[in-house]
């Protein structure tokens, strides 16, 4: 049976809800301070709005949650070796093999705050997933015996160099309860390290990369005026642990952003601090305009209590924290408060009001560069039905759902990014991540593809495993 830790910090508990065991969550930390370990079955029922009364909350166990999402279909046996019976590899793994690497971001895009001086919505923390097989006409899943790396050639630091190119590591130990070393996320990832075995896929978790290149970080200026790169490159490297021989490698996107945008209400000027009577930061400072704005509105001491995280009493999924009992959870509270504001509008401009962005336009993939989807809302719904998601980050929109691929389709998870086909593979691993579904508008994203095959996405050349086309149709459906 598999445990979560939960950890106890401030009078706050913080559990992680991201595994590989199906729970649908978004692989974002859980903060190592003090920890009780707990089982992962008694997670489900934590993570809801405390003001949602219990005959309300929401079944997300394979029910349609009323929008689509876009991914991958389940495909018939073509002959992979299952990864639950199979001897998946060993230490001496033949080095005459063929091997073929199956990289990819978990969620499509994770954003972090430009700064963490007076206020915390999310930290620095990125995650890749990949799966390994060796070339056959079964293709074997690789579980042990290799080593994978990762790094970032042109992003070496994150605010160890000159000039760092973010405060979170100054307001770390304030924020979560725990000191880090410079360029170590909160799960002791650093800018170059290895991934770990999750049962049947592998993952570098919380990787905290910005999305400044180093030749980006200028001397003098400020990551708000930097040239912004948010598709990320990652290199990731499969080895033999034996001897260090490499394997097989990808290029893989990493995409990062700070481009949180409070500028069009919460700047000194913007339309929610000359509404109220407080007094604006006087030099457009949006995040201490937003403190004194709560403090008015729900008579908090934010302001003389910097930084603030959030999600202390804010309920997050992302974050893994549940809250105070009887505050709405934090995607409630934010998409509940702005749902009627006139400056922002009914669709994907809107939600870059806030998401990234006006210029990181994280919404990518092939739906929305071909025009057959009408960008966030179409699957998420607007601002007043993101509001009443029980589960955010965990009851979110399926491709099985009749406004998507309907009966074409079938997810065996709650979320796409946890969904499985064709023997275990992940949708994602050949299809990509949620957001940036393959062939995406960003040049990036295809060029872990074109390195494997004549094209930008998503994975059709069977011989990549088999060696051959096997016969069938890899898309249809297996019962």
């Amino acid at each position: 049976m598999n445990t979560k830790s939960f950890v106890v910090m401030a009078g706050t508990v913080f559990l992680c809800v991201l595994c590989s065991t199906g729970c649908g969550g978004s692989n974002q930390p859980a903060v190592d301070a003090t920890t009780i370990d707990v089982h992962a079955d008694s997670i489900g029922s934590d993570l809801i709005d405390d003001s949602t009364p219990a005959d309300t909350r929401q079944d997300t166990s394979g029910t349609d949650p009323g929008a689509a999402d876009h991914g991958s279909e389940i495909a018939p046996d073509n002959g992979i070796t299952d990864p639950g019976n199979a001897d998946n590899g060993s230490d001496d793994i033949p080095l005459d093999g063929e091997f073929v690497i199956l990289a990819w971001n978990n969620l499509g895009m994770h954003c972090y705050n430009p700064s963490f001086k007076r206020l915390a919505v999310l930290p620095p923390f990125n995650t890749i997933w990949a799966q390994v097989y060796r070339k056959a006409p079964s293709p074997e899943l690789i579980t042990s015996g290799i080593t994978i790396e990762y790094s970032y050639p042109d992003n070496s630091y994150s605010a160890a160099g000159t000039p760092a190119k973010s405060d979170f590591w100054e307001y770390a130990e304030q924020l979560f309860g725990s000191p880090l070393a410079t360029d170590v996320g909160l799960t002791g990832k650093g800018l170059t390290g290895t991934f770990e075995l999750k049962t049947d896929h592998w993952e570098a978790e919380g990787i905290p990369v910005t999305e400044f290149r180093d030749r980006d970080a200028t001397v003098g200026g400020s990551p708000l005026t930097w040239n912004r790169y948010p598709y990320q490159l990652a290199t990731v490297v499969v080895k033999r642990t034996s001897d260090g021989t490499e394997l097989a490698r990808s290029r893989v996107v990493t995409p990062v952003s700070s481009e949180l945008n409070c500028q069009t209400c919460h700047s000194d000027s913007g339309a929610a601090t000359v509404k109220y009577p407080i007094t604006p930061s006087g030099t457009d400072d949006t995040d201490l305009n937003i403190l004194r704005l709560h403090d008015y509105l729900a008579k908090t001491d934010h302001e003389s209590n910097q930084p603030v995280l959030c999600a202390k009493c804010h309920a997050s999924n992302a974050l893994g924290t549940l809250g105070n009992m009887g505050v709405p959870n934090l995607s409630k509270a934010i998409h509940s408060r702005h749902r009627d504001i006139k400056e922002i509008s009914e669709d994907t401009t809107g939600c870059y009001a806030c998401h990234p962005g006006p210029e990181t336009k994280c919404l990518r993939d092939v739906m929305t560069r071909e025009g057959s989807v009408a960008g966030c809302v179409a699957c998420h719904g607007n601002m007043a039905a993101v509001a009443t998601n029980p589960t955010p980050w965990i009851n979110e929109p399926r491709c099985d759902s009749a406004q998507c691929h309907g009966g074409e389709v079938r997810q065996d998870k709650p979320l796409y990014n946890m969904s499985k086909g064709h023997h275990g593979v992940y949708c994602a691993a050949c299809h990509d991540s949620p957001h940036a579904i393959a062939p995406s508008r960003e040049a990036n994203d295809g060029i872990k593809f074109m390195e494997l095959q004549d094209g930008e996405g998503p994975v059709k050349d069977c011989t990549l495993c088999h060696g051959f086309k096997p016969s069938g149709e890899i898309h249809e459906e297996d019962d």
